[in-house]
């Protein structure tokens, strides 16, 4: 059974048929192909002819080793000429593996009656010449792996719904990457094996062959590393003493590519820290997420533990799911807050994150950083807990995190 992406898809939907083409982005296996298709079917659903839809993808088996652009050109010149009049719709899956397509798709801009969506695994995507091209003519739609509202659905139409307190123990064990659903419901073992499967292809694939990295051993140890610390601040100084510990030297600059290309496939995402009032940090440190919890479990071997970090993780990649730009606040005093999350103009929030409130001592200590702030933006706790919610007398309000995970 397909999962379901609707809200995803109805963002898609939003942009049918404006002049820009349409860039979604994400990691790979994170659904992208699947959502080009649950639209090309909505086409279809409305009465649009196939011969009006071209659809390559360029990571499958069947394309001819040599693939470049006049390869594409030639087979859309002939599409297009089988074409009914109307509009023709283009899906270019996976198109980075293409030498120049960028050229191609500048033209297909330029033709009339022409709807176009590409797809990429990669940051470069963005970048270079597709951004000289088309300066101001694409938009961005991120794509991200499920979340916890599309898993419970998924579970509701699998007629294996639970409560939310459990549905989220098993997303938050092993995250929401869509093959892992697609023969049902995993179990550890199935779970493993399919998060490994995307973590070899994303990190040897996209990350060593792309960027050139021919120390797989180092990658792997940095980016276990980092996935299995997700939440602390960041220490450069840090990471290479422990991979000197296991045998591994490794320098700043090799250090610093590694994790900026985990970065650029969309494997990692950061978040810097900001003062909340007052000048800025000279040197602000960050913290670094994987964009699945199921890959910060898998580095720590389905061990459990962390709940508190592992919930950070999976508010952090939900802001940005729903399109905030993610920083960790400091407050004058040098408290903590977990995230400040800008969206437009104007539009702020602070959260915290904590498993339980329960304990009056974490209570005070989730509590302090938030009732130090004198701007009147919304400031919210998320927490697992069940009987801790409300709004406190400063206006902090406290939530479950799976309510606020299902809100729209």
């Amino acid at each position: 059974m397909r999962v379901r992406r609707d809200e995803l898809l109805d963002r898609v939907l939003r942009h049918e048929g404006t002049p820009e083409v349409k860039v979604l982005v994400g990691v790979r296996r994170c659904g992208k192909s699947t959502l080009l298709q649950m639209f090309a079917d909505a086409l279809a659903e409305r009465g649009v002819s196939q011969e009006n839809m071209f659809f390559k993808r360029f990571d499958a088996f069947d394309i001819p080793i040599g693939y470049g652009a006049k390869d594409l050109y030639d087979e859309l010149r002939a599409a297009m000429q089988r074409a009914e009049p109307g509009m023709f719709y283009v899906f270019l899956d996976e198109i980075q593996d293409v030498p120049g397509w960028e050229q191609v798709v500048r033209r297909l801009h330029t033709r009339e009656n022409t709807d176009v969506y590409v797809t990429g695994s990669n940051a470069r995507l963005l970048s270079g010449e597709l951004a000289t091209y088309l300066a101001g003519r694409y938009v961005e739609l991120p794509v991200y792996p499920l979340s916890f509202a599309e898993y419970a659905g998924y579970r509701t139409d699998l007629g294996d719904a639970d409560a939310d307190d459990r549905m989220f123990a098993d997303y938050m064990r092993y995250g929401g990457m869509p093959g892992l659903f697609a023969a049902g419901l995993p179990d550890e073992a199935k779970a493993g094996e399919v998060l490994d499967g995307v973590y070899q292809s994303v990190v040897l694939k996209d990350v060593a062959q792309r960027y050139g990295i021919r120390d797989l051993a180092t990658l792997e140890k940095v980016s276990r590393y980092l996935f299995s610390t997700s939440g602390n601040l960041f220490s450069t100084n840090r990471v290479r003493a422990t991979l000197r510990d296991a045998g591994l030297d490794v320098t700043y600059a090799t250090l610093d590519n590694q994790i900026g290309a985990l970065q650029k496939t969309f494997v990692l995402y950061s978040a810097g820290q900001e003062r909340t009032r007052g000048k800025q940090l000279l040197r602000p440190r960050h913290k670094y997420y994987p964009v699945d919890n199921g890959f910060r479990n898998l580095a720590n071997g389905f061990s459990g533990a962390d709940r508190g970090a592992q919930l950070e993780g999976i508010v952090f990649m939900e802001l940005k799911r729903r399109g905030y730009a993610v920083s960790i606040g400091q407050t004058p005093s040098g408290k903590e807050i977990d995230f400040v999350a800008r969206k437009g103009e104007g539009r702020k929030m602070y959260v915290q994150v904590t498993a339980s409130m329960l304990e009056e001592g974490t209570r005070a200590r989730e509590l302090a950083p938030l009732q130090e702030l004198e701007d009147a933006f919304p400031r919210v706790v998320l927490t697992m807990d069940w009987l801790s919610g409300g709004v406190t007398k400063e206006g902090i309000r406290i939530s479950n995190v799976t309510q606020w995970l299902r809100e729209q």
